[in-house]
């Protein structure tokens, strides 16, 4: 493993929640851990490269922007591709509130896997992590800080198991996903969907629901509002080309959309995010 880098914690001055310890690692091609199981609560979230995480018998396929819960006493296992390894952040975590505030983001051993666009974020708040590693009050309580700055950035965009696919998984849906994956900036519908896999919408319908848990319909619409959370985030493109590139050849429908999956209008997200980032220091170069 390259670039390892790790802060470990042994006193415990909170009980709600407490960080165990955190790091960040650059990992060899084909580089794995496992089977294992860990004492406490670990999050994972990958800035780049892919490879596997595998829990029970699912095994899920990860890439940059996605991350990865892994729960006490429950053994899993991770894999770094072999030829485009992953650059991870982690955080160990364990407290008396911890499953519940974990509940409170849609993760839990059914769904342990998440899409989140701040990923540069979270590592800025790993690595602040990393340098406050001296054991004084101050530190302690900054430290505290900064895992429930994690958890709020976490929560601004978390996408419980999106376009995350476990093996074995129906190829009707793997086809369906992979199709709105290449056209989703095209105002395509759920029958175009349908069509291309070649059975019916109310089939298509109950394989998604059995499979993933929501309709095609509100598969295609978070993705697509996904997406445009992020042009939103890293562009300055206008809200009608933002429109447009996800498919939405109406602005109006567009905002009102965005509105309900996001609690609020294109306009002010980008408002409150740009505030945000004016509010948050510099992150760190990476070592």
């Amino acid at each position: 493993m390259e670039d390892s880098y790790v802060l470990q914690l042994t006193d415990r001055k909170f009980t709600d929640i407490y960080l165990c310890y955190c790091g960040y690692a650059r990992c060899e091609p084909g580089h794995s851990f496992g089977p294992s199981v860990r004492p406490n609560y670990l999050i994972h979230y990958v800035l780049e490269g892919k490879g596997i995480y595998r829990v029970g018998k699912n095994e899920y396929r990860l890439k940059s922007g996605y991350g990865f819960l892994i729960e006490p006493q429950i053994q899993t296992f991770y894999r770094a591709d072999a030829k485009d390894p992953w650059t991870y952040i982690w955080i160990g975590f364990g407290g008396n509130n911890a499953e519940k505030y974990l509940k409170d983001m849609g993760l839990d051993r059914q769904h342990p896997v998440f899409g989140c666009a701040y990923g540069k974020h979270l590592e800025r708040i790993v690595r602040d992590m990393l340098k406050n590693n001296i054991s004084t009050t101050t530190n302690r309580f900054l430290l505290q800080s900064l895992l429930y700055e994690f958890f709020s950035i976490l929560t601004r965009d978390i996408h419980v198991n999106p376009a995350v696919l476990q093996n074995g998984e129906n190829p009707y849906v793997l086809q369906a996903v992979e199709f709105i994956q290449n056209n989703y900036s095209f105002p395509i519908h759920v029958s175009d969907i349908a069509n291309y896999v070649c059975i019916n919408r109310s089939y298509l319908y109950t394989l998604f629901k059995s499979s993933l848990g929501v309709s095609p319909q509100d598969y295609l619409a978070n993705y697509r509002i996904s997406r445009a959370a992020e042009l939103l985030t890293v562009t300055e493109l206008s809200i009608e080309s933002i429109a447009l590139s996800c498919g939405y050849t109406d602005p109006l429908i567009f905002s009102k959309v965005f509105k309900a999956k996001k609690g609020e209008a294109p306009s002010r997200y980008r408002r409150e995010i740009l505030k945000t980032n004016k509010a948050s220091p510099d992150i760190p170069k990476r070592p």
